[in-house]
């Protein structure tokens, strides 16, 4: 079964109109007739051109529409027929070739003025000037006009004798301007419709494409959550149950068995938590490990990863740090990353950072200051002046670190400030967070890189 067709504006005027539905119904009939017979209405074209042709073919021809005409009984008939016959025959090809098949009507139109004749199979020319401006090139109608309205002067003024050439003249050109109207009307109005279904597929597309962003994003948020929420507390779970089963052996108690496998059970729905987000994050990179979080104690090692990768840095604590919540150490690490990640990136591995972590009665302040690249360093390709987009984190593609920080911060109520050291040189990232606001979930949409 085919798909239901949207209702339109003229469904709408069908349903009003009785008699206009009928010719709407029957127009779209013959669209569908014509499209699986193309040949039968150029056939039923010719066939009628050459209906209204053959009366005055018959006739003696000395009486004309304009009044008395020339005398075609000094030709013979035999040459009408073969006039008439090329005047009509090539219209079974004007939709295949418009303009051709202009050019041989115009030929033999030429050559029946010259023979000093009139023939009624001429309305050929005003077919083949329809289908031209309908289908053809407008440049070819153009030329094609202007032969046409010179060959028609030419033949009603000069070639053919006329007893009224000026009305004849009048009434041919408005013929001829009729033809090319209507073919360029029909032709805009294709147009119109083209572009218009054209519109309504690319919208179809953008709305199909923001709800796919915006499931994404919703994912990503989800995924996310559940990362540095669930699988945190599972870990702390599984760790104090393994912890708490060793001790039970040791003592020889029967909860030992119990405790055992409550962290085989931890360990199996860390590992469903870890399917259930490669699914939610739909081919985007994450953690391998959910188990344990990264805190504050995680920075050592992430900082001889960045001194391994050629940036000196430099790291100082104050306060006890250890005492934070996980949520917020998690916090803390992350934000430390983004920054260091966007110092490599944009200051090179002969920069210089300096990493400070103070946790006092006002909150948590992170500060990560580089002296920004070597002045003989070559220039990186970068955004100019303002501040420097941030590669993302090892979970997240380029372009999102610095949202990931000034996000982050805001669920815990924190200030961000990012931007040119004092001195001139490099960059500073300083964040304020305070940890005895509770942490605010992310806008919808929003997701945390």
């Amino acid at each position: 079964m085919s798909p239901e067709r949207a209702p339109t504006a003229e469904d709408d005027a069908v349903r009003a109109h009785p008699l206009l539905g009928h010719l709407v119904r029957a127009r779209r009939r013959g669209q569908a007739l014509d499209r699986r017979h193309p040949r039968l209405l150029d056939t039923a074209v010719v066939l009628l051109v050459a209906a209204v042709a053959l009366p005055d073919l018959l006739s003696d021809g000395t009486h004309g529409p304009f009044g008395e005409a020339g005398d075609r009984r000094e030709l013979p008939f035999a040459l009408l027929v073969v006039l008439a016959v090329a005047l009509v025959v090539p219209l079974w090809w004007r939709r295949r070739a418009p303009t051709v098949t202009f050019l041989v009507i115009a030929l033999v139109s030429l050559v029946q003025f010259s023979l000093g004749v009139w023939l009624q199979a001429g309305i050929s020319t005003l077919v083949a000037l329809f289908t031209l401006a309908r289908q053809g090139s407008l440049r070819v109608l153009g030329w094609a006009v202007a032969l046409t309205v010179a060959q028609v002067t030419l033949a009603a003024c000069v070639l053919v004798r006329v007893e009224h050439p000026l009305l004849g003249l009048f009434f041919l050109l408005g013929t001829v301007t009729a033809a090319v109207a209507v073919g360029l009307t029909l032709r805009i109005r294709r147009m119109y419709l083209a572009a218009l279904e054209d519109r309504a597929a690319r919208l179809e597309i953008e709305r199909d494409q923001r709800v796919r962003l915006t499931a994404a994003a919703e994912r990503s948020r989800v995924a996310r959550e559940m990362h540095d929420i669930v699988g945190h507390n599972l870990s702390v779970m599984v760790g104090l149950a393994d912890g708490a089963a060793t001790l039970a052996a040791h003592r020889n108690e029967r909860s030992a068995e119990a405790l055992r496998l409550l962290g085989d059970t931890g360990r199996q729905a860390m590992g469903e938590l870890r399917l259930v987000l490669g699914v939610l994050r739909e081919g985007q990179e994450h953690e391998r490990a959910l188990s344990p979080q990264p805190g504050i104690r995680d920075l050592d090692p992430l900082l001889t990863r960045v001194r391994a990768a050629g940036l000196s840095v430099t790291y100082r604590t104050v306060g006890d740090l250890d005492s934070l919540g996980g949520g917020l150490q998690l916090t803390v690490y992350r934000i430390v990353q983004e920054a260091l990640t966007n110092t490599l990136k944009h200051a090179g591995t002969g920069s210089t950072a300096r990493v400070t972590v103070a946790h006092g009665a006002d909150g948590v302040r992170i500060r990560v200051a580089d002296t920004g690249p070597p002045p003989d360093a070559p220039r990186r390709p970068g955004p100019g002046p303002g501040p420097r987009p941030g590669p993302g984190s090892a979970a997240e593609g380029p372009g999102h670190g610095l949202v990931g920080i000034r996000q982050r911060a805001a669920m815990y109520g924190g200030t961000v400030t990012i931007g040119h050291r004092d001195t001139g040189h490099g960059w500073v990232v300083d964040v304020v967070l305070a940890p005895a606001a509770a942490p605010t979930p992310p806008a919808p949409g929003e997701h945390l890189p």
